[in-house]
């Protein structure tokens, strides 16, 4: 069962929270406690999901590389961090969710409501929670056009101000890959690829845009905790490319939201519809296979993230020792 247990020791440099906004399960804060390694999870994925399959699959891949998963959420006034299946149904199930990005967090928190979080709002609260490692499918970025609509993605501010090690297949391929990479250069967040020199494109591997490759996680995990050394609290992100078997054909990609894009702007949709609309064109274009992908990316970067957190406790525990 999933009680409540005592307050968690948050990370070095992290903002005090008060411990009744923060609801951790016994699960995790025992981990936490016992400096064993922790994986974040976001929960606006369950609001799409048709049963509890593949959040639990999720969660699963998590355990299996050796580390405890901790999906956030809001409820009844409070920052869920490790959720028990009921929990995670109520917010699949619940008639109003609202999508919560880290500015959205306080208004939800006070409202009572239920929340489930996206990337920016999960690492907020798994950063109060004393949590080093969130793991997503893809991160958001600058949206195609933004030179013109100045629509960009709150995870990349985000990333500058929350000490975390994310573990994601890179922006998702309807944003403009280019640009956000951009963005994160000069914003000092390093990103590093995973077996690959390349910045992954979410379905799509990618082979054009230059990242700094790791081929292990003991290194990976080393150059992140150099990283909050030098650099304080700020985002490491670590790029893990699709699985080539479930890769899909970036020509084709293009070609499907540059088709989308056209027709969005003829038959006038905006805004936040334009994100489904074009991930609609992309999976008709590749026949459904996006679907696929998409399940392999969740996975991957779960099992990937349990992988790193494990790693990371793994250095941290030298540093302790050595300190003796």
């Amino acid at each position: 069962m999933n009680g409540t247990a005592p307050f968690p020791q948050v990370a070095k440099g992290s903002p005090q929270i008060s411990e009744e906004l923060l609801q951790v399960s016994e699960e995790v804060a025992t981990a936490l406690a016992e400096q064993r390694p922790v994986v974040a999870l976001e929960s606006s994925l369950i609001t799409a999901a048709p049963t509890l399959d593949l959040p639990l699959a999720i969660e699963k891949s998590v355990r299996d590389a050796g580390a405890v998963p901790a999906t956030t959420g809001v409820a009844d006034g409070r920052l869920l961090v490790g959720m028990d299946p009921d929990q995670i149904e109520r917010i699949r199930g619940a008639e109003h969710v609202q999508k919560l990005s880290a500015r959205d967090l306080g208004a939800a928190v006070a409202g009572g409501g239920v929340g489930a979080t996206t990337v920016a709002g999960t690492i907020v609260i798994a950063e109060r929670a004393g949590i080093e490692v969130f793991a997503t499918a893809g991160i958001g970025g600058v949206h195609r056009g933004a030179t013109r609509t100045l629509d960009i993605s709150p995870d990349l501010l985000q990333f500058t101000r929350t000490r975390m090690a994310v573990v994601s297949a890179g922006a998702k391929s309807i944003l403009d890959a280019r640009l956000t990479a951009e963005y994160l250069e000069t914003a000092g967040v390093p990103v590093l690829g995973y077996g690959t020199p390349w910045l992954p494109r979410f379905y799509v591997r990618g082979d054009d845009i230059p990242v700094t490759r790791v081929d292990d996680l003991t290194t990976a995990a080393r150059a992140a905790r150099t990283h909050w050394q030098l650099n304080g609290r700020s985002t490491v992100l670590l790029a893990v490319p699709v699985d080539d078997a479930e890769a899909v054909d970036g020509d084709l990609v293009e070609e499907a939201i540059a088709g989308a894009l056209a027709e969005a702007e003829r038959t006038g949709v905006t805004g936040n519809k334009v994100s489904p609309f074009l991930m609609r064109a992309v999976s008709r274009a590749t026949g459904g296979r996006t679907t696929s992908a998409g399940r392999s990316i969740l996975l991957g970067t779960a099992r990937v993230a349990g992988e790193l957190a494990v790693a990371l406790a793994a250095e941290r525990a030298k540093a302790t020792e050595a300190d003796r």
